[in-house]
């Protein structure tokens, strides 16, 4: 594994990067991405060295924050996008899930006063008092941060990630609602209005009220899947196309 380019100073190890390496200190064998060993990739996107995104990692201040309650083997895939929200989002905190036991660190940010968590999943599948529709509904005061508890799995994973988390279930539960068709090209679910972990965490910026930070999330993800189509398919990078111009747009603001 290469470091990340010396032209992106800004480059640290986030949430789920550490994760990550925590995953590969334990595994009995190299994990390879899907097409096998063509090459190292850059520690700081894991895309390609010729496709890298690092440069282009937005920074801007977020008032809200992440719990990225991440599948066994999600932050070793270089498709995954919670690595994108953990770019974005400063405060982005990473866990690995496991049926039989919790990170006690992770009931600790569960429960810390300064945050007010939502579980973000769909509200067809639990009690309807249970549901959220307002990230303010339940502090009038404004006075806690918002943090959204994201599943961030394959959607059978999430399903039992859910049912089998019993910490969990005192959260009240944020049912996302858009008529946006997901628009992730790397790993497509079988149904359109499921979203990847990077779509659902824009969303959640934008009913918190932080529009801006939203649409640069938006912005990213297309840069980093145009990149990492690019790099799948041997082209070169066009830095001038549209997800490109509207990236540097949002974070020239």
């Amino acid at each position: 594994m290469t470091l990340p380019p010396a032209s992106a100073p800004h480059v640290f190890p986030h949430a789920v990067s550490r994760l990550r390496a925590a995953r590969l200190a334990r595994s009995s064998k190299p994990f390879l991405a899907r097409g096998g060993p063509r090459g190292e990739r850059c520690a700081g996107c894991r895309l390609l060295p010729s496709h890298c995104i690092c440069d282009l990692r937005p920074n801007l201040p977020v008032r809200a924050g992440m719990c990225l309650l991440m599948a066994d083997i999600e932050p070793l895939k270089p498709s995954n996008t919670g690595w994108l929200v953990a770019d974005v989002v400063a405060d982005t905190f990473a866990f690995g899930w496991a049926r039989t036991e919790v990170d006690p660190a992770l009931l600790a940010l569960l429960a810390d006063p300064q945050w007010q968590p939502y579980l973000v999943f769909p509200g067809e599948f639990v009690a309807a008092e249970r549901v959220a529709t307002d990230v303010k509904a339940l502090d009038a005061s404004n006075s806690k941060r918002p943090l959204f508890v994201l599943l961030d799995a394959t959607w059978p994973e999430a399903r039992k990630m859910f049912r089998k988390s019993p910490y969990l279930d005192k959260l009240p539960v944020l049912s996302l609602q858009s008529d946006q068709l997901s628009s992730y090209k790397l790993r497509r679910s079988q149904r359109d209005e499921h979203f990847c972990t990077s779509e659902v965490a824009a969303l959640c910026l934008a009913l918190a009220g932080e529009l801006h930070a939203a649409q640069t999330l938006e912005a990213y993800l297309d840069v980093f899947t145009s990149h990492y189509l690019r790099a799948k398919q041997q082209l070169p990078v066009d830095g001038e196309d549209a997800p490109h111009q509207r990236l540097r747009t949002l974070s020239r603001r």
